[in-house]
């Protein structure tokens, strides 16, 4: 039988106990509630806790509370999460945070973010208790030592899966406030409700990037980031960055321009994708830190040791460089040059951990040079090889090929979502059915004929999986001469998510929130490949 895992609950309020009794339920857990004094506290206690939650009712507590328990415990290594009712500014606080040991959450608590973050405390406690009994015991095989370092890398998958699931729930929000954003600024607006909404539309696209920072880094830890291997215009490719960042740019008064010497081959095969990140991320991080000058983008050929061809760009900034100490942590997740930084210029201080992941998985190395008050060069070098396809001019929009005689089924349930869909398809000239959840989407398909469905993956009764297998199955026993174009659109992100939609049967996948641009080609994909069944 496992042994108990004994918490810690500091929290005074009965209410409070019983609801996270009810919720913080696992098997062989013991939870040890005590109210919040300190003449409670100071009682020895000869139990060792897994971890302690604690109620913070006011910043000036804290100190004495972290101070206190770690002593009387003797359990100077003992996870905490600190509940407040807004985010700490206390130095000491925040020290705590970044040692790794401590953790904060805020009221109201959302049950599943404290039902993961206990999961993963007890798991780390259990495999720590295990692993300890295994090094102490020379007869254990090496193969329980393997199982061991086996289960500790699941709970770091499963922190990666929490992280997606989070972002998940909020990138659906998300898609109704970008979309009615979109949505109000087609109407009739004064010039200061356009200022004020241009405002919301740029907080919407900051947050969209700070959670696409918080994915990627999530399928990066998870292994599951995998590139293409297409030809693509490099010109091309760096015009789009750059029309992409030159109103930031603008706003600020700077000067952005790139460079492509002459010996660079433009039709080459890689991840276009992948690349534009990379660019994006540092080109944008050289106008965030540069106020005056300007920016610009070198793009060249070198030639290693090995005589493989390298491309090398060079983003050149003219802003407040980096000094030596703190050019170490740069690439490191989570890290900027120093405190400061976050708080005048925000981020999550994932985006060049991600560059370096991401140049180093295309066989490439990343580095900077800097002085404090010169400016800085930050580079990369990846390999390429030339395309033997000629790359064509990509078409615009305008240039897409539509079919405004498709029948549209809209499978979503969220309000807001349905507003939006139903909103952008028709500004495109489409009407569509609205169906709000898997089994409507199932009865509404049985009952006529649709070109294409676009599917939400998380709704009630049957899911977006469940309805589009049913689907399936229905054209196999019929034969039915003509399936439905089933497009995942939804929140779920993954590489797994997508590979879970293609796998029951759906034809493309397009994650939440998208753009009107994304939209239009999508319908212009379907448009093709409906006039092709």
């Amino acid at each position: 039988m496992d042994k108990k895992v004994k918490i810690l609950v500091i929290e005074n309020q009965p209410e409070i106990m019983v609801a996270l009794d009810k919720f913080l339920h696992f098997p062989h857990v013991y939870y040890h509630y005590i109210g919040t004094g300190f003449n409670i506290l100071s009682k020895t206690f000869s139990d060792e806790f897994a971890l302690a939650i604690v109620n913070i009712s006011s910043e000036n507590e804290t100190i004495n509370m972290v101070q206190t328990i770690r002593s009387v415990l003797s359990q100077k290594n003992l996870p905490l999460i600190l509940v407040f009712n807004s985010f700490p500014q206390n130095k000491y606080i925040r020290q705590e945070v970044q040692s790794g040991l401590t953790d904060i959450i805020f009221r109201p608590v959302i049950s599943e973010i404290i039902i993961g973050k206990v999961k993963n405390a007890i798991e780390s406690f259990q495999y720590s208790e295990k692993y300890a009994i295994l090094q102490k015991e020379k007869e254990h095989s090496d193969f329980e030592l393997n199982d061991t370092k086996q289960k500790s890398e699941q709970a770091n998958y499963t922190k990666s899966l929490f992280l997606a699931n989070m972002s998940h729930e909020i990138r659906t929000p998300l898609n109704g406030i970008l979309g009615m954003a979109n949505i109000l600024a087609e109407t009739n607006l004064t010039k200061e409700q356009r200022s004020f909404l241009h405002l919301i539309q740029i907080s919407g696209e900051n947050l969209l990037l700070i959670i696409n920072d918080i994915l990627d880094f999530s399928k990066i830890e998870s292994g599951q980031i995998s590139l293409e291997e297409t030809s693509f215009d490099l010109a091309e490719e760096i015009e789009i960055v750059m029309s992409l960042m030159r109103l930031n740019a603008q706003d600020k008064h700077l000067d952005l321009k790139y460079s492509i010497d002459k010996q660079v081959n433009l039709n080459i095969v890689g991840d276009p994708l992948r690349l534009r990140q990379i660019l994006i991320n540092l080109i944008n991080n050289a106008i965030k830190f540069t106020e005056t000058g300007g920016v610009t983008l070198m793009v060249k050929t070198v030639k290693n040791i090995t005589n493989q061809y390298f491309l090398k760009f060079s983003i050149v900034d003219t802003g407040i460089g980096i000094n030596n100490d703190s050019k170490n942590k740069l690439f490191k997740e989570f890290s900027q040059a120093d405190n400061s930084i976050t708080r005048k210029f925000g981020g999550t201080g994932l985006g060049l951990a991600i560059c370096k992941s991401l140049v180093k998985l295309m066989g490439g190395i990343i580095g900077l040079e800097s002085e404090l008050g010169k400016g800085s060069v930050f580079w990369f070098e990846i390999p390429y090889r030339e395309s033997i396809i000629e790359t064509s001019d990509q078409k615009s929009i305008s240039e897409l090929n539509f079919s405004h005689h498709l029948n549209i089924l809209v499978a979503e349930d969220n309000p807001i979502n349905q507003k939006v869909a139903i909103h952008s398809l028709s500004q495109l000239g489409y009407h569509c059915d609205l169906a709000k959840n898997g089994k409507q989407a199932v009865d509404l398909y049985l009952n006529k004929q649709y070109d294409v469905i676009f599917m939400d993956i998380q709704m009630p009764e049957l899911d977006g999986l469940e309805a589009t297998i049913s689907i399936r199955n229905h054209e196999r026993k019929t034969n039915h001469p003509k399936p439905v174009i089933i497009v995942a659109a939804t929140a779920n992100a993954f590489n797994e998510d997508k590979q879970k939609c293609l796998n029951a049967g759906m034809n493309f996948h397009m994650s939440k929130p998208f753009r009107p641009e994304e939209l239009k080609k999508m319908l212009a994909k379907v448009s093709q490949m409906a006039n092709s069944i």
